[in-house]
């Protein structure tokens, strides 16, 4: 591969593709093509490559790549394809690339890629000059195809769409990152597929790619998280399905827990609310404190009106808030009262809680009311991360948050089918320790290694 500038740089796809990958790329005995890894195993730009590869290199071609939702695309997959150019020593200004639709067409053959969501496919068909031919079609991120979509029989329709009056070559590639759970409904497609002999399955991880593509640093952030928490290690680092373990929070040591009743130092104090009438209603306090760059837990508040047999309506609980409001700004600001305190930067409120934010916000307009994130899924995996990482402490006044650690649980029945979801109880206290991770995250997260900071 060639630039066409004066200064002609030639270009190995053997230098820029890990040897695992090298085979699919004249591979015409597989029509479907799986690739799953851990991260930094390079799928990705292995396809972004190869499409680049193919429209400039073979005549009346065009690829599709596709996510389930369309509005992902643009930040991943069609970055990727962007930086292949690069990689692959071609210029920019050889390609004509379109945000808007979003397009990326070879200027000398008129060859695109196409980019697409699942809800437009028809969209994407109408785009496509007739005179060329689909000749690979790539699934990006799978899992969005059986989490939220139709799963396998979504794939045989897209498959049907774009193989249909092809009499040429036709690749359909399936890229994803496994799940935890060996039995969730991808895995066992995937079992199914592997039985097919126009089927192949390849899997890597960042041990399969030259340490020079990642730098040490990549490799020691790997290794820290090895040395964390070895089944978190093996799911994301290794792309294996290491398994849901029934407790959720099953990397939390009695070590977590402090006795500290300092908190002067803490920055970025924030109280979540997880409320309930018949259920519990909680409030928990956490800080950051910088120079130990740990998440440390205060105080908690805790009340259900099942287990005492007493109700609250919303305004006894705003009454209660203020309450616990001031005394966590106290031992934020060590007792003093004068001078220039210290204040609690944000409360996150359990998004169903209308009526008693507010009744807050009536009672304590200086309080800033923000609806908790409930991403629960996200917001668990951001949480086990800080207590991996040894990032989160717990306090031993929380005693209700710490009793739920043991307490709250996936639902066998459904990690047995692949599924995972927590039980709705024994969840309160942790409901609002996540809203706490989620709301500060933008700052909480620089406490992890730099590989964590985003999202698997």
């Amino acid at each position: 591969m060639t630039s066409d500038n004066s200064n002609k740089k030639t270009v190995r796809l053997s230098e820029i593709i890990i040897p695992k990958y090298q085979p699919l790329v004249n591979d015409k005995d597989h029509m479907h093509k799986i690739i799953d890894s851990g991260r930094a195993g390079t799928k990705s730009s292995f396809i972004a490559i190869l499409a680049v590869w193919m429209i400039v290199s073979t005549p009346q071609t065009a690829v599709i790549f596709m996510r389930k939702h369309h509005n992902k695309l643009r930040k991943t997959v069609y970055k990727e394809v962007i930086r292949a150019i690069k990689r692959l020593g071609l210029s920019k200004k050889m390609f004509i690339i379109k945000k808007s639709p979003m397009e990326i067409t070879y200027k000398k053959n008129g060859n695109t890629i196409y980019f697409t969501g699942s809800d437009s496919i028809d969209d994407t068909k109408g785009m496509i000059d007739e005179e060329r031919v689909i000749r690979m079609v790539c699934l990006d991120e799978l899992t969005e195809f059986f989490d939220s979509g139709e799963g396998e029989d979504e794939l045989s329709n897209i498959e049907a769409t774009f193989v249909r009056g092809n009499d040429e070559h036709f690749d359909m590639y399936y890229l994803f990152n496994p799940p935890k759970n060996a039995n969730a409904p991808i895995m066992r497609w995937v079992k199914r597929m592997e039985k097919r002999e126009d089927c192949i399955h390849i899997h890597s991880d960042y041990r399969d790619v030259p340490v020079s593509w990642l730098g040490q640093k990549l490799i020691a952030a790997a290794e820290a998280m090895k040395k964390a928490n070895q089944t978190l290690y093996e799911w994301i680092w290794l792309g294996l399905c290491s398994g849901s373990a029934e407790t959720v929070y099953y990397m939390f040591k009695k070590e977590m827990i402090t006795d500290s009743k300092s908190f002067e130092d803490l920055i970025h104090v924030g109280i979540s609310i997880d409320y309930g009438q018949l259920n519990a209603t909680t409030y928990q306090a956490f800080g950051l404190n910088q120079s130990k760059m740990k998440i440390e837990g205060m105080d908690e508040y805790y009340h259900s009106g099942r287990e005492s047999g007493t109700q609250k309506p919303p305004s006894e609980y705003a009454k209660d808030f203020v309450s616990f409001y001031k005394y966590i700004e106290d031992l934020m600001n060590g007792g003093k009262t004068g001078g220039q305190r210290k204040k609690i930067e944000a409360v996150f409120i359990d998004p169903s809680a209308r009526g008693l934010a507010e009744e807050i916000k009536r009672i304590l307009p200086e309080a800033r009311i923000v609806p908790a994130d409930n991403r629960v899924a996200l917001g668990i995996e951001r949480t086990q991360k800080m207590f991996s990482f040894f990032k989160l402490l717990l306090n031993k006044r929380q005693e209700h948050l710490i009793d739920e650690m043991d307490l709250y649980k996936y639902n066998k029945e459904l990690l047995d089918k692949g599924k995972e979801e927590v039980v709705k109880q024994n969840d309160h206290c942790c409901d609002a320790m996540r809203y706490y991770i989620m709301g500060m995250w933008k700052y909480l997260k620089m406490l992890l290694p730099y590989t964590e900071r985003g999202d698997k």
